[in-house]
């Protein structure tokens, strides 16, 4: 059997440890295990923007649905429901594929059963799915209100500012990275170069964005 695995992760999660790479593992095995031919593989970590997962999402419906016949791809992996299926429309959307294209859903947990009763556990997961999803969105909200009340910021402080304990200033330059932003404006500002040559030049004078990525890409500098 032909199929696809989607993984996906939050940072919250990869936070609290839950690897990517051990999802995806996870699927890879289960597929050799069932002697399952993975045609591809859609993996996404998600960063905090919900926009990224619905591109990755609708690109793996799309992919799948147009593939689906001259692939022969029955199914489509994951770990458990709620890594594929986050709210109500990816749940029939889902089921959509396994209507038009005969590609259904396999998991390494929660898997169902057929008939009716399957249709009715499956039901029953996704909507619990999108409870946690949106109570999840509405807790995070809150605590980003009362951090507002308080005088703090609500999230991560922009790139060339440090967190302070100073309720009156919660915010201040770093006395690092601010000098790297402030040279990104000097050298905008003569005018003559392109983001990708601004980020060159900072590379060239030593100037370091992160220890991961050392040179500032175009969108960095942008």
């Amino acid at each position: 059997m032909n199929v696809v695995i989607w993984a996906r992760v939050s940072s919250r999660e990869q936070a609290e440890g839950y690897s990517l790479d051990a999802q995806i593992r996870i699927n890879r095995d289960k597929a050799e295990r069932e002697g399952w031919t993975v045609i591809r593989e859609f993996v996404i970590a998600e960063s905090a923007r919900r926009g990224a997962e619905r591109i990755a999402f609708n690109e793996m419906y799309q992919w799948v649905k147009k593939n689906a016949k001259r692939l022969q791809i029955e199914a489509v992996l994951a770990h458990k429901l709620d890594r594929i299926c986050r709210n109500m429309r990816d749940a029939v959307r889902m089921q959509e594929l396994e209507d038009v294209c005969g590609v259904r859903m396999a998991f390494v947990d929660n898997e169902f059963g057929p008939g009716a009763a399957g249709a009715l556990s499956f039901n029953v997961m996704a909507a619990i799915s999108q409870y946690y999803s949106d109570n999840l969105r509405q807790e995070v909200r809150k605590g980003q209100d009362e951090k507002v009340r308080q005088g703090w910021m609500p999230c991560g402080v922009p790139y060339g500012y440090m967190n302070t304990d100073d309720r009156d200033e919660p915010i201040k330059p770093d006395p690092v990275k601010s000098k790297l932003v402030m040279r990104v404006f000097e050298l905008y500002s003569q005018g003559g170069m392109t983001f990708d040559m601004i980020g060159k030049r900072l590379h060239e004078e030593g100037y370091i964005y992160r220890p991961s990525t050392p040179r500032m890409c175009i969108g960095s500098v942008s």
